[in-house]
């Protein structure tokens, strides 16, 4: 045997030590985190995949529209003039590459009830205000839509103000709002879609309620409340299974850049919260249908919680979900395209990760911090614990590369190496295994997104580097618990150019500077300070579009 240069032997050192106890339970501990995370991609692969068998059986059973709906009799006129209010609220900021398309989307929707946009701005400088009004020249009274100029939000983050000052100027008969971002690419049916789950059951709630006030009246006659109080309690069981909040969740189209990928990577696992088709715990901001009586009302604190230091609109709504036991839902079909922006450097990847873990440090409750703080370890922990086993696999790698290249004995090597090889090998088999099921659920999510928006480009796989995609997993489960530290400790954030601080879990303080303004947002490269000049021209859409629009909406109500 060849003597060992130091290198040499601090290697086959290293790989020797990271064939302990406790380092084996960390490589064992990672290859697990691989196989939960892909089973829990193959399980929301199947429910998005069984949504697309709906829509195909639905097809060859005749019905062309079923990317609207799976029951064709609901397009019946009779049952379209039925449909509820919707007011859409779309908080703005800047002007990017992907908009247009984006804002088309919405405001195109093939719903059959009455619909108003609200586009919501902080003020007519911003670049998104001249882009929106050109828009919707363009449609003059095809669509109900306005812009509202929000002014300066001062008691919680501007996107939040924008939200609650499109909710007071909604129409007085609107029965659900939806909140959409200005980077969510609808598809024809998803508002439809929503509005329908919204609708379940609301009839036996309002029979009961009937019921509860003849109850009332009655027991004011027969001096007894014990039917009362129990025909209350039914009622009250009942209220808390009429959902709250119809949320959805996008799916990232990376531009090719590694920060797209990290971005891309970043929401897959948050993607199985969203994929159960039907009741989950998880909430995004980007698509939130509620109740409008819900804002009118302050039912729950949802209006004085927001306003009031609020600085994310999901985490708080889904922190009071959580405290009144209502229900979040995702409907299957809530899967949204998100094309990120062609130049989305590294660096803004990193400050679109620095606002995502700053979230976890704003809170309403006691019970929501702890949560938080659960959340925060937890990620922190199960991140570092992805990366670490491909850290000593690459030990273990190295080592037998040295030893094959370097012609030591056969035996030391064996001696050396086989075990961490063996746990390498392992970790190898589990990233297969992982990769192929984050595959197969991009691959299924993008037939869904085909399928549902068929009028559309088609959405595609080819583009995608898998490798880079590896290369984003490692990147982003290491920074994310730097990123995270950061946040709990700096306890400030710059968005969009304004500097959000915190105490106590809300915003105590904001601060406003041209210095604190960057060129562009984050993902969506969108501009912030406006450019001189004309703003791009506005496409014109197919008249087919034009005339469904004309058909579903009518003229403008007064508001």
């Amino acid at each position: 045997m060849l003597p060992f240069d130091s290198f040499d032997a601090y290697l086959f050192n290293a790989s020797r030590a990271l064939c302990s106890p406790l380092a084996v339970f960390i490589q064992i501990q990672g290859c697990f985190i691989c196989l939960i995370l892909a089973l829990g991609w193959a399980l929301a692969a199947y429910v998005r995949g069984r949504e697309i068998r709906r829509m195909k059986s639905s097809m060859k059973s005749g019905n062309s529209f079923a990317f609207l709906t799976l029951d064709i009799n609901e397009l019946e006129h009779s049952n379209q003039v039925n449909l509820p209010r919707v007011s859409i609220v779309m908080p703005l900021k800047g002007f990017g590459e992907h908009n247009l398309h984006n804002w088309r989307s919405q405001i195109t929707s093939l719903y059959g009830g009455p619909l108003e946009f609200l586009f919501v701005v902080e003020n007519t400088a911003d670049p998104a205000y001249h882009a929106v009004k050109r828009l919707l020249a363009d449609f003059k009274d095809a669509v109900d839509a306005k812009v509202i100029v929000a002014g300066l939000s001062t008691t919680c983050s501007q996107k939040i103000h924008n939200q609650l000052v499109g909710v007071d100027q909604m129409h007085k008969d609107t029965k659900y709002v939806l909140f959409l971002d200005d980077d969510v690419r609808l598809h024809p049916g998803s508002i439809g879609a929503l509005t329908t789950e919204m609708e379940k059951n609301p009839d036996v709630i309002s029979i009961l309620k009937q019921l509860y006030a003849l109850a009332q009246y009655a027991s004011l006659l027969i001096n007894s409340s014990f039917h009362l109080l129990w025909l209350r309690d039914v009622i009250f069981c009942l209220c808390t299974c009429q959902i709250f909040i119809q949320t959805g969740y996008p799916l990232d189209l990376p531009s090719g850049t590694l920060g797209s990928y990290c971005i891309y990577e970043y929401h897959m696992p948050c993607s199985m919260g969203f994929a159960t088709g039907g009741k989950t715990f998880f909430l995004w901001g980007g698509c939130m249908m509620m109740h409008a009586n819900d804002f009118r009302t302050d039912r729950h604190g949802v209006v004085s919680g927001l306003r009031d230091g609020g600085y994310s609109d999901d985490m708080t709504l889904a922190a009071i979900a959580g405290a009144h036991k209502r229900l979040i839902t995702s409907p299957p079909v809530a899967v949204f395209p998100h094309p990120l922006a062609t130049d989305l450097t590294f660096p803004r990847y990193w400050n679109y990760l620095r606002k995502q873990t700053f979230v976890l440090e704003s809170y309403t409750t006691k019970v929501n911090w702890i949560m938080n703080r659960a959340l925060f370890t937890t990620h922190c922990y199960l991140s570092w614990g992805f990366v670490a086993p491909y850290v000593m696999a690459g030990i273990h790698m190295a080592a037998a590369l040295r030893y094959y290249f370097k012609e030591y004995s056969l035996e030391v090597t064996v001696l050396t190496c086989s075990g961490g090889l063996l746990l390498a090998g392992c970790l190898a088999i589990c990233t297969v295994i992982e990769l192929l099921s984050m595959w197969n659920l991009t691959r299924i999510e993008v037939h869904l997104c085909n399928t549902l928006s068929p009028e559309a480009p088609q959405l595609s796989l080819a583009s995608y580097n898998w490798c880079l995609v590896f290369i984003a997993m490692l990147v982003d489960n290491f920074l994310y618990p730097l990123s995270a530290m950061r946040s709990h400790l700096s306890q400030s954030i710059n968005w969009s150019g304004i500097r959000y601080h915190l105490r106590d879990g809300k915003i105590c303080k904001i601060d406003r500077h041209k210095h604190l303004v960057p060129k562009i947002t984050d993902l969506a490269g969108k501009d912030l300070l406006g450019k001189q000049g004309s703003t791009p021209k506005v496409a014109i859409i197919s008249s087919l579009s034009r005339t469904l629009a004309q058909w579903r909406q009518p003229k403008k109500y007064d508001i």
